[in-house]
C-alpha cells in the first residue's frame, strides 16, 4: 500500500482534519506508536493500516 492509498483511507473514514489528528495522538497498541511515529520509523503503511482498522472500527469496505 502506498502513503497516498492509506492517507485517503484515513481521510474516508475518519474525515480530513480528524485523520492528522488520529494519526498525531491515538496511540495504537498493536505498534506501540502513533501513526506517524510508526510511520516515521519505517513500518509499513499497510501494517499500520491492518493495525488501525483492528483498533479503531474501520467499515469493510475502507479495509
Amino acid at each position: 500500500m502506498r502513503l497516498t492509498e492509506f492517507w485517503s483511507r484515513m481521510e474516508a473514514r475518519f474525515g480530513t482534519a480528524y485523520a492528522r489528528s488520529v494519526a498525531a495522538d491515538y496511540r495504537l497498541t498493536a505498534l506501540g506508536a502513533t501513526v506517524d511515529e510508526a510511520l516515521a520509523r519505517g513500518d509499513e503503511a499497510k501494517v499500520v493500516w491492518r493495525a488501525v482498522c483492528a483498533e479503531l472500527d474501520v467499515p469493510g469496505h475502507l479495509r
